[in-house]
C-alpha cells in the first residue's frame, strides 16, 4: 500500500505553488510514495482578489479538513503575512478541531515551506509560528536542517529557505523561485517522503 504524502498549500500569486510542484516531484521520486497536491480554500472574494491583481487559481483540487486524516505525512506551504502564515491557511487549520479531538493527525510527520516578500519578511518566523499548529495536533515537525548540503550555505545569490524548510523570495511579485530554491524544494519533498515512508513501515 502506497505511502501518502500530501503537499497542502495556499498560494495567491503562484510562488508557493511553484515550490509545491517541486516538492511533489521530490516526494514522488521515492519508491512507494504517492505524492498529492492540495490547495486550501480561498477566503477572499473575487472582487478583492481582482483589486490585488491575483491570477486565477490552478486546477489543483481543494482539500477539506477531514481529508487530511487520509495522509501519512504532510508538507504545508503558505506565503507570509507580517511574519506569519497567511490567514487563508490559518483559517483552514482553524477548521481542523474535529481532527484534533479525534487525534487523527497525532504522530504524523509534517514539514513547512513558505514565500516572503523580502529577506527580513519572515523566512524563519513564519516557520516558527506555524510549528504551534503542528504541536497542538501532536504532529512531528520535520525540518530539513542542513541536509541540503552546500546549497544551504550559498552566499553569492539570493536564496530563500532555511533549516526549517524550503522558501523563496517574491520581491514585488515579479521574482520567481530560482533554480537553487527549486532544488531545495525538490530535496525537501524527497526528504519528507523518505521519513514518512520509514515511519509508516515501522508502525
Amino acid at each position: 500500500m502506497a505511502v501518502k504524502l500530501y503537499i497542502v498549500y495556499y498560494s495567491m500569486y503562484g510562488h508557493v505553488e511553484k515550490l509545491a510542484e517541486e516538492i511533489k516531484k521530490g516526494a514522488a521520486s521515492v519508491e512507494g510514495v504517492e505524492a498529492k497536491l492540495w490547495q486550501v480554500p480561498e477566503t477572499l472574494q473575487e472582487e478583492v482578489l481582482g483589486k490585488m491583481s491575483a491570477p486565477p487559481k490552478s486546477d489543483v483540487p481543494l482539500i477539506t479538513p477531514n481529508e487530511l486524516s487520509e495522509g501519512d505525512g504532510f508538507v504545508f506551504g503558505f506565503p507570509t503575512r507580517f511574519g506569519m502564515m497567511a490567514a487563508q491557511f490559518k483559517a483552514f487549520l482553524d477548521a481542523t478541531g474535529g481532527l484534533w479531538k479525534a487525534q487523527s493527525l497525532a504522530g504524523k510527520p509534517a514539514g513547512i515551506f513558505y514565500s516572503t516578500g523580502s529577506q527580513g519578511g519572515g523566512q524563519e518566523t513564519t516557520a516558527l509560528t506555524a510549528i504551534t499548529q503542528l504541536v497542538h495536533h501532536g504532529m512531528i515537525f520535520v525540518p530539513i536542517g542542513y541536509t541540503f548540503g552546500a546549497g544551504m550555505f550559498e552566499m553569492e545569490q539570493v536564496k530563500g529557505g532555511s533549516p526549517y524548510g524550503a522558501g523563496t523570495y517574491a520581491g514585488d511579485g515579479s521574482r520567481q523561485p530560482s533554480e537553487l530554491e527549486l532544488q531545495q524544494a525538490f530535496h525537501q519533498g524527497k526528504y519528507l517522503a523518505t521519513i514518512t515512508k520509514k515511519l509508516k513501515e515501522a508502525a
